[in-house]
């Protein structure tokens, strides 16, 4: 794991390159304390921070190929690459390291852009060609690993980076907010890639690559989701299916623990987690570390389920308490850490504290396991929407209006649905809105007036509908709203603020469910299956029979909540009142003073605890806002 940084250009000099590169990586000590690097030829500059996870001592980067064409850095971890070393080596290929990221410049010397698909893995990386003078980027499948880019088709400058923060960094890539930007992140409470807070900075999409010659950016998408001619055997019943499952959870499992440092993993209580502790600790080895957040708020805490799952597997546990006041006290810590705003992540950020306090340098999380087995509720309720909406659009104009006013006037649930009655004529269009916070004329209603006008063609619809309406032609219910929660709320919002968080403690963050190779086979399972009957997540539970004890296994999902709701009228309410005071608001210059602390009106007035996550995120984007306009 590591941060990696590029700046080609024609007009800087060698030594305008190497400051802003050297700044990039500065800004990014936290990904990579253990090494760093730099390569500069022709018109590139390359730059690393390591996080030296195998091999440490032989994994210097940039690193360079055999005939010296290619150099390489690369943020990740090749999960294959034993399996890899092998079959180059019969090809000729000689190694001089242990390390993944050589069997990776081997298999992109070998194979060029077709390396990809041959890599199990989470990785972004970036190779610079002396031949044809020109710069490759690449990230994963699912968007583990982040890259962030931005072409100065002026100056003819390409700069990329593995943080928002770091290309800002560089002193020549300006930080202008996006207003575009801003009404998108009202609606989803992240902005949804390509697109980033600012301006001309974009973001690799899961799956793309890219490549940089003679002025030009092409960026291709390299993977897809696959289709219903994969080559992966079909289960014939729900017997065959859970012990298939169950061999594939292991083979995921134990794909994701190599490393020559010490590795562990989060445990939360709920069945994601504690399934793939289980399986670590199966697998022998040295005692196994876990680690948990727990909370004074008993209503909130997950400590009791943890503790048993920790004591039953004969784990090493350790719990992290974490307070509203410990919350506050580091509230301008947490927003540096930050380079996009967002609602979601200091969960991470305090459990990850925790585990590179506790002596490991790699941990797993259960991530993943709702987005693949039907745990929200959007897997139960999109199908039947969808089947009413046939019958909805049949309905007079002027009835479907007064019906879509009255809902849009009512609490959470109703907003929702007026939005999905609006809006969406099938699955794929209800799958847009589903991650919809604000409603396209509620969001615009928190702008201020200019930004208003700046972002008036922002749509309704998740702007990723066209792409994914596409790709997931032929798919059945269940594939679409997993590609849909896959490739929008985990890559934009989980997988996003997963990677900074854990960094910021240099921490490599792995995710077994998010694994291709496991997702290509699960994917061309029926529906039936993988739904387990119509009970949240009975497939996964009933694949770890035998594994974990039964009242672990049964246990009724509770989701993973901070007790936001009520700290947030204790000991975060002078941070939120400062916060949403109207010359705080006003200074951002893109939001509506009135409107937005009319929510932390409502909020402490107590008409709806729900709105918590609404007022927090807001709040996080006008310190955010606040911050840039303070530099």
């Amino acid at each position: 794991m590591c941060g990696i940084a590029g700046l080609v250009s024609l007009g800087d000099s060698d030594e305008e390159r190497r400051l802003a590169v050297a700044r990039m990586c500065d800004a990014m000590q936290h990904r990579g304390p253990d090494d760093n690097g730099e390569f500069s030829r022709g018109p590139a500059t390359l730059g690393m921070r390591r996080l030296a996870i195998i091999d440490p001592a032989g994994g210097h980067q940039p690193m360079t190929s055999t005939g010296g064409r290619y150099h390489l850095i690369f943020n990740g971890c090749i999960y294959n690459h034993r399996e890899l070393r092998a079959e180059l080596a019969a090809a000729g290929y000689s190694f001089r390291s242990q390390c993944d990221t050589e069997v990776l410049l081997a298999a992109f010397d070998r194979w060029g852009v077709s390396c990809l698909p041959h890599l199990r893995g989470m990785f972004a990386f970036a190779v610079w060609d002396d031949q044809e003078q020109g710069l490759f980027l690449a990230r994963d499948p699912f968007g583990i690993k982040p890259l962030y880019f931005h072409h100065d088709g002026a100056r003819n400058r390409f700069f990329f980076a593995s943080e928002l923060n770091a290309l800002l960094a560089s002193g020549l890539v300006a930080p202008r907010i996006d207003p575009r930007s801003v009404a998108e992140y009202l609606a989803y409470f992240a902005v949804p890639a390509p697109r980033t807070i600012y301006e001309g900075v974009v973001s690799l999409r899961p799956g793309e690559c890219a490549r940089f010659a003679g002025g030009r950016l092409q960026v291709d998408q390299w993977w897809h989701f696959p289709t219903a001619s994969t080559d992966s055997p079909i289960c014939r019943s729900a017997e065959e299916f859970h012990q298939e499952l169950r061999a594939r959870l292991d083979d995921t499992v134990q794909a994701h623990r190599i490393a020559d440092v010490p590795v562990g993993a989060f445990l939360s209580g709920g069945l994601d987690s504690s399934g793939i502790v289980a399986l670590m600790a199966r697998a022998g080895g040295a005692r196994l570390k876990t680690f948990s957040l727990v909370f004074e708020e008993r209503d909130f805490s997950e400590a009791t389920p943890a503790r048993r799952t920790a004591e039953v597997l004969g784990t090493e546990h350790h719990e992290t308490v974490l307070t509203g006041r410990q919350v506050a006290g580091d509230i301008e810590r947490l927003l540096q850490a930050f380079d996009q705003p967002t609602g979601d992540g200091i969960n991470t950020y305090y459990v990850s504290e925790a585990a590179r306090a506790g002596g490991v340098k790699v941990a797993l999380s259960g991530l993943g396991g709702d987005e693949l087995f039907g745990g929200y509720p959007s897997f139960r309720d999109l199908p039947r929407l969808a089947r009413f909406l046939s019958v909805w659009r049949m309905l007079p104009a002027a009835l479907r209006a007064l019906v879509v006013d009255q809902l849009a006037r009512g609490g959470v649930r109703q907003r929702k649905l007026a939005d999905f009655l609006a809006h969406a004529r099938d699955l794929q269009g209800l799958c847009s809105l589903q991650r919809r916070v604000f409603s396209n004329q509620l969001g615009r209603s928190l702008l201020h007036r200019d930004a208003r006008a700046t972002a008036a063609d922002v749509l309704p619809h998740h702007p990723a509908l066209d792409q994914l309406s596409h790709e997931l032609a032929g798919a059945d219910p269940f594939q679409i709203i997993s590609a849909w929660e896959l490739r929008t709320y985990m890559a934009d919002v989980l997988l996003r603020d997963s990677d900074v968080m854990s960094m910021a403690h240099s921490l490599e963050l792995r995710v077994p469910f998010i694994d291709r190779p496991f997702i290509d086979w699960l994917w061309s399972q029926p529906a039936r299956f993988k739904a387990g009957g119509g009970q949240t997540k009975s497939a996964l539970a009933d694949a770890l029979a035998g594994v974990l004890p039964e009242d672990i296994r049964q246990r009724k999902k509770r989701g993973f909540t901070l007790p936001f709701s009520v700290w947030m009228r204790r000991e975060l309410k002078p941070f939120l009142d400062d916060t949403f005071a109207a010359a705080f608001i006003e200074r951002t210059g893109l939001l509506d003073a009135a409107a937005v602390s009319a929510f932390w009106r409502g909020f402490l007035a107590g008409r709806e605890d729900r709105e918590w996550s609404r007022v927090w995120s807001l709040a996080v984007l006008i310190a955010f806002l606040n911050r840039r306009t303070a530099r």
